[in-house]
């Protein structure tokens, strides 16, 4: 009798399927992997943004906060030889950093390259103060 087991459970059991274990928590962290160096007073940010195009991409800077932003929307549709839809599959999703770069930093002083899935930002560790207003950074 399964209720006289009191180890088993038929929500954990439940949980242990793969949906469930999918890393929805702390998802961005998980597909935006980023490395962070310092090199001739800049600051380095090379991002992995596999299966993303350059115009899945935006990234814009507002109050000090360099924020990188990846937007996908896919659909994929499998027919037989008749034409009949026999799976069609839709995937929408996004996923977000922020980096506080500073206040001083503006939006001229980044640039930024997309290339083989990777987002390459310089950020400049020190520039003079302006006042700034929300930009967006175009990437190359």
């Amino acid at each position: 009798m399964l209720l006289a087991n009191r180890n088993y459970n038929l929500f954990d059991e439940m949980f242990r399927d793969p949906f469930f274990t999918r890393p929805f928590e702390n998802a961005s962290s998980q597909i935006m992997k980023t490395d962070i160096h310092e090199k001739d007073g800049s600051y380095v940010i090379d991002m992995e943004l596999p299966g993303y195009s350059k115009e899945d991409i935006k990234a814009d800077l507002k109050e000090g906060y360099l924020t990188i932003t990846a937007t996908k929307n896919e659909t994929k549709e499998e027919k037989d030889a008749r034409g009949n839809c026999i799976r069609k599959e839709r995937y929408t999703g996004s996923c977000n950093r922020s980096f506080y770069v500073g206040e001083q930093v503006s939006q001229e002083d980044i640039r930024a390259a997309f290339k083989d899935g990777v987002l390459s930002l310089i950020v400049p560790k020190e520039v003079p103060k302006a006042i700034e207003e929300p930009k967006f950074i175009a990437i190359e």
